[in-house]
Order: structure tokens, then C-alpha cells, then sequence
């Protein structure tokens, strides 16, 4: 431990005396300084022990000795040590008085006693301390590295806390507690998460302390709250892709300093896979994909082994996502998508800087991960396709993100900051087999499309399924194909001769029946097969033909929604 005004005292070689501040013996010192000056305060840093004899000072002076022992003691200083036999045969009792009234306390140094023995005591005790942090540190170190390499991250934040005598909790990308120690430190880590995803938004690394401590040095529940917490970013890159909170009941010595930064270090290295292990990963992960959609489910499960769990012997979904021009996005009209309540956090531009797809891949590896979950992701040019089980909580996050990004670009709001042009479109394909692979990559390139067109940020084919197929010719070139189909009974009726369309969208809408059309047109029904004859005169079509009678309806439909 560090040196003490009582580990000075009980020295035997220095034979100090107490003549003041007695209960305050126990205050660490950080250094011993001698200064004869009348005024050694802008000398001063806080936590030294003066050394005096009295030099330049009138020690038997009541008031200036008030005023001496007062400025020492706002400047910090934990101890006075006063030389008697040099200047003054004992210490005046006007310091002593005053030394009193301050609680500051004051040591008598005996004649033989020099101020270089304190000095070389007080650095000796510093330096031992010293060794024995370091030694501590090192010891912590192997025992964090221990629990690492055995344990993985929950072994090492076991062995951190206990270290530490407190608390630490282990944060994934999106903000959310993934590991913590002891378990009941988990609640109490939650309630951090906005400082969390302050210190996400600072480059790595990056640290902040929330609260002060000064609270009881042994918590058992997850009540306390007057604990001293520490953050730290993990990574290192711009973006951090996990944080460490550590806890305490005050700030951390030397040792578990040193305990604080080694448990950074094996966190950022379990944390940040290395770019030839995850370049090696995108080469099997492409490969499986490309066999799946071969129809070769049983090689894709050979080469994948155990890298991807029962991702591929369960039911997933296929996400295709695509990096498409603003223009083409910013379009955007948030609708629901099935999946209860969607609240995420709309993606901030640095997640996804110079990666159009970072949020969304650091969002489904993130939900996986904390639900225990295989994903598949594999870029493909400007593409991303990825697998994730179906109703699993990768489907959710997906929805999640893509509502939260359409809402921030509906409101004006930008996401890519190094590419402005960059915008996210996403398909999801309906739940498949391994032997179905083939198809779900088909609906989710179709939902892609739809999404695209519409301007839209997600489309979920299963969605597309349930609804209507007249939202999908609102494209310009059906509009057109539409106007031009028509123009000539529109011409027609321009003229006053009949209404040819209307006659034509009542008679299709009863399927042919004469009578009933004919009735709500309000027309006999000879009337209304003179109409139809002349439809076809003019069109140069039959309407006994299915296809001419299905064209027509679909370009009634279209370019009555205009």
C-alpha cells in the first residue's frame, strides 16, 4: 500500500512524534517536500508532506501561523514535519495551536533525524508500492488472459470484477449487455445504455465515468447505484464495435488499473476478428450459399460443419439487401410489417460511413448474437444476401432497422456520410428449407424489386402475397401501356358519340352479363351490345378473347387510380 503519515511514525529509524492531527494519520502521501519558503503553496500538487525548520517564518506568530497552516492545508497538503534543534529548540505552540485548529497534522523531527531519511523513506515506500502494483497487474493479467482462453468473455469479466472488488459488464455493438459479473450486475448495467450509445458515437477508443462513488466498498445487489463506472469503447477502428463497464466503490488503484486495461485488451482481440479470419469466413459463407442455391444442401452442409449451427437444417429466411441511388430511396412511406412495435434507433451516419450495409449487418449479427443465433451474411457486389432463422430475432432486427431508416429519411434525415448517394433497399423472402433455397433467394430478389420501385426501404414477400397486385402497375411504363391502350375510346367519347368506357368497365365488372351491366348503366341492354361491337371496331379486338378482356380491366384499373 502507499506510504502513510502512520507508516512514517511507526518507523523506527526516523523516531517521529505526533504533536497534532493524530486522527488523520491514516492519509496516503504522495511526497515529501522541504521548503523553507513563507508561501510554498504554488509549489504545491496536493497529498506532500512538508518538511520544515523555520527559516523564514515567525513560528510563534498566533495570526501568520493561522494563516500558514491554512494555506497548506486548502493547497492539499497532508502533513507538516517541523525540525526542532535547527531554528527552534521545540515547536512553537502558536504552530502547534494552529496545526490544531486545521486538524492538519504535525510531526516533530528530531535533530538526528534528517529530511533526506524521510524523503528517501517516503520514495521507498512509493516504489514498493509501486512494485507491488506491477507485480499485482501482471498477476491480474495472466488470470484475466486464463479465464479468456477458458472461459471466453464471461470468464474473464468474472475474474475482472473480482479483481477489481466491484462489477463489469460486457456491451455488444448496438448498445445492448451481453455478458456480465456478477449476474446481478446485469439490471445495473442496462441502465447505462444511453451513456453507452453517447460513448458509441466518439471514434475508438473512448472512455467516460458516470457517477463518483464514495458509496459502501461491498455491494451484493443490484440496487446499489452511488457506484463509480467506468466506460470504455473496444475496437480498433473508427467505428467501436463493443464497450466495458467496469464498477467500483471509488477510483481504481494501480493495480486494478492495470487489471482494467489488460481485460481491454483481451476484449478488443475476442471482440475484432482478424481481416484474414473473417476474409476466410465471407469465402466459406459465399460458398455455402452458392450450393444451397445450386440445390446442394448436403455440400453446403459439409463445408459450413458447425460454423453456422442449425442454421441450415431449420427454416430461415432470405434477405437480400441492395445499395441503390438516392433518388431511387428517399421516397420513403413507413408502413408495418407484422412484427409488433418497431422502436429502434434510427442508424447514425457513422455506423454506416463509406458502408452502405455496416448498420444493417452490425444490427442482424448483434440480435443473433444476443439470442443465441446462427446468420449467414455474404456481400455480393453491391448486393448483401444473408440467412437467418425464421421468426428468430435476426428477422425482427432486420424489420426493425429498415423501419427506423425509411422513418429517418422520411424526416429529412441523412445516413451515409461518406456517400451521400448510397441508400438501402431490402427483400425478405418467405420461411424456406435448405432444399428451397433456390426459391426464397428468388422471392427476395422480387421483394427487392417491389421495394425498389416503390421507393420503399423493406418489402416482405409474404406481404406481397396477402395483398393486392394493382399497387405493382402503378409503374410509369404500365401507365403508359395503359393511355395507349385506351386512347382511342377515350377519343371516341371526347366527341360526344357514346361512352364507351364506361359501358366497357361496367361490362367487364359483371363478367359479360348483358343485363346486369346493362342496368347499371342504365341503358337496354341492345344499346349496350352495339357499344361493345363498337369497342371492338375500334380497338380491332375481340373481347371473346380472355387475354383482351384481362389487358383492358388491368388498364381500366390503372388509369383509374390516377
Amino acid at each position: 500500500m502507499a506510504p502513510t503519515l502512520a507508516s512514517l511514525v511507526h518507523h523506527s529509524a526516523l523516531k517521529l512524534t505526533v504533536r497534532a492531527g493524530e486522527d488523520r494519520l491514516d492519509v496516503p502521501v504522495r511526497w515529501a517536500h522541504v521548503s523553507e519558503l513563507a508561501d510554498p503553496v504554488p509549489y504545491m500538487e496536493g497529498g506532500e508532506l512538508l518538511l520544515i525548520t523555520a527559516l523564514k517564518l515567525d513560528a510563534e506568530d498566533p495570526e501568520a501561523m493561522r494563516r500558514y497552516v491554512r494555506r497548506l492545508s486548502k493547497a492539499g497538503v497532508v502533513g507538516l514535519g517541523f525540525a526542532v534543534g535547527v531554528n527552534y529548540d521545540e515547536i512553537p505552540r502558536a504552530l502547534v495551536d494552529a496545526a490544531e485548529e486545521e486538524n492538519l497534522p504535525l510531526l516533530e523531527v528530531p535533530r538526528r533525524t534528517p529530511f533526506l531519511a524521510i524523503s528517501k523513506a517516503v520514495s521507498a515506500a512509493i516504489a514498493a508500492d509501486q512494485y507491488r502494483a506491477v507485480t499485482a497487474g501482471f498477476a491480474a493479467q495472466r488470470e484475466l488472459t486464463r479465464q479468456a482462453l477458458t472461459d471466453g468473455a464471461e470468464g474473464l469479466l468474472r475474474a475482472l470484477a473480482a479483481q477489481v472488488d466491484g462489477w463489469a459488464a460486457l456491451y455488444d455493438a448496438s448498445g445492448a449487455v451481453v455478458a456480465a459479473a456478477p449476474e446481478w450486475a446485469a439490471r445495473r448495467a442496462a441502465r447505462l445504455t444511453a451513456e453507452v450509445e453517447r460513448l458509441r458515437e466518439r471514434p475508438a477508443p473512448a472512455s467516460a465515468v458516470v457517477g463518483s462513488g464514495g458509496g459502501p466498498e461491498h455491494a451484493t445487489s443490484e440496487d446499489r447505484h452511488d457506484d463509480r463506472v467506468e466506460l470504455h469503447s473496444l475496437g480498433t477502428g473508427r467505428r467501436p464495435r463493443a464497450a466495458l463497464a467496469v464498477g467500483t466503490a471509488a477510483a481504481p488503484g494501480t493495480a486494478e488499473r492495470y487489471a482494467v486495461h489488460s481485460a481491454i485488451a483481451l476484449l478488443t482481440l475476442t471482440t475484432e476478428r482478424s481481416r484474414s479470419l473473417y476474409a476466410a469466413q465471407q469465402r466459406i459463407g459465399a460458398a455455402v450459399l452458392r450450393m444451397l442455391l445450386a440445390g446442394e444442401p448436403d455440400h453446403a452442409r459439409a463445408v459450413a460443419g458447425h460454423l453456422y449451427g442449425d442454421l441450415l437444417d431449420v427454416p430461415f429466411r432470405v434477405i437480400v439487401a441492395e445499395s441503390v441511388p438516392a433518388a431511387a430511396g428517399a421516397r420513403a412511406h413507413p408502413e408495418g410489417h407484422g412484427h409488433g412495435p418497431l422502436t429502434a434507433r434510427p442508424p447514425a451516419a457513422s455506423d454506416t460511413a463509406g458502408d452502405p450495409f455496416g448498420g444493417l449487418v452490425e444490427a442482424l449479427e448483434s440480435a443473433a448474437a444476443r439470442a443465441g443465433e446462427a446468420v449467414l451474411v455474404v456481400p455480393e457486389g453491391e448486393r448483401l444476401v444473408a440467412l437467418v432463422t425464421d421468426g428468430g430475432a435476426a428477422v425482427s432486427a432486420c424489420a426493425r432497422y429498415a423501419t427506423a431508416l425509411e422513418a429517418s429519411r422520411a424526416n429529412g434525415g441523412g445516413t451515409a456520410e461518406a456517400d451521400p448517394g448510397d441508400e438501402l433497399v431490402v427483400g425478405l423472402s418467405a420461411p424456406a428449407g435448405p432444399i428451397a433455397a433456390a426459391a426464397a433467394y428468388k422471392q427476395s430478389v422480387q421483394a427487392l424489386s417491389v421495394a425498389r420501385r416503390r421507393g420503399r426501404v423493406f418489402v416482405e414477400h409474404e406481404r406481397l402475397a396477402a395483398g393486392s397486385v394493382l399497387p405493382l402497375l402503378a409503374d410509369d411504363a404500365v401507365k403508359a401501356f395503359a393511355d395507349s391502350l385506351l386512347r382511342a375510346l377515350h377519343e371516341h367519347d371526347a366527341t360526344g358519340r357514346g361512352d364507351l368506357v364506361a359501358s366497357l368497365r361496367a361490362w367487364l365488372s359483371r363478367h359479360g352479363q348483358w343485363d346486369a351491366a346493362a342496368a347499371d348503366l342504365g341503358v337496354h341492354r341492345h344499346t349496350l351490345r352495339y357499344r361493345m361491337r363498337r369497342v371492338e371496331e375500334i380497338l380491332g379486338r375481340s373481347l371473346d378473347d380472355p387475354d383482351v378482356r384481362m389487358e383492358l380491366w388491368l388498364a381500366l384499373k390503372t388509369t383509374s387510380t390516377d
